[in-house]
């Protein structure tokens, strides 16, 4: 079994995540094929493409949710730290390793405050002073404790849209992930509330890597290091972000989306 100490504990490399030969299928159809590419530490990396395209079932296997999701299959190797993730038999250590935000807001059937405090009182904090510490904390890097600061007690449910979606990054922060991976948080909040998220996520990578999966191709522009053009199943091209989009794609299905001949 593998620990949290132990994935924790894996030696620290320029390479956080490697992808070789991945397939994902859903019973016989192809979502994904013939994926190989790598993620950096400390780095923003962007994945863009139409819908339908596999970037939400490459973040599935990131995370191992095809054990839950019906007829998925994953094949080929990812591996994170160092380790074969095919391998490892606790996962919810590994998700404590791999943190997930949805395109849609959940907020837990919980107040504000037990949301962020959930798991670190499943991974064994309880004293009040320093679950007290941790949601501050977590509440402060997601943009949100000045608004909800008065008002930990209350239902995470009846946020906004918006501050339900920071609220999301304050919970998945609060379990102090290596890596963060963003579907599309873009799409159920307004454009003063991105930029807002879009701020934390600058600051977040001093601290963690980020996977981000985003349907507005200016915004992966602002924020990825690099970015991976998603195309039919298939992973088109990745390149530097600002050389990528400043006419330097390889490829001229990268070049024409691009530039917003389709999508």
């Amino acid at each position: 079994m593998v620990t949290t100490t132990t994935l924790a504990a894996m030696p620290a490399t320029e390479t956080l995540l490697e992808v070789e030969n991945l397939e994902i299928r859903y019973g016989n159809k192809l979502a994904l094929g013939g994926v190989n590419l790598d993620v950096r530490r400390n780095e923003i990396f962007g994945i863009i493409g139409p819908a339908n395209s596999g970037k939400t079932s490459f973040l599935r296997s990131l995370n191992r949710m095809d054990e839950f999701v019906h007829n998925m299959r994953v094949s080929g190797e990812v591996r994170f730290a160092g380790r074969d993730l095919s391998t490892v038999r606790n996962l919810y250590a590994l998700r404590r390793m791999i943190g997930v935000v949805f395109p849609l807001p959940v907020g837990l059937p919980l107040s504000i405050y037990d949301n962020v405090a959930l798991a670190p009182r499943l991974s064994g904090t309880t004293k009040r002073a320093d679950l007290d510490e941790i949601v501050e904390r977590c509440l402060t890097r997601a943009a949100l404790w000045d608004e909800v600061k008065d008002r930990l007690k209350s239902l995470g449910s009846l946020l906004s849209g918006g501050q339900q979606q920071r609220l999301t990054i304050a919970r998945a922060l609060s379990q102090e992930p290596q890596m963060l991976l963003l579907d599309e948080f873009s799409i159920a909040v307004d454009p003063v509330t991105t930029m807002r998220i879009e701020e934390v996520l600058k600051e977040l990578r001093d601290e963690m890597t980020i996977i981000l999966v985003t349907n507005l191709v200016q915004q992966a522009r602002r924020l990825a290091n690099r970015t991976a053009f998603f195309l039919g199943g298939e992973c088109v091209e990745i390149g530097d972000t600002e050389p990528l989009f400043a006419g330097g794609a390889k490829d001229q299905r990268t070049a024409d989306y691009l530039e917003g001949r389709f999508g």
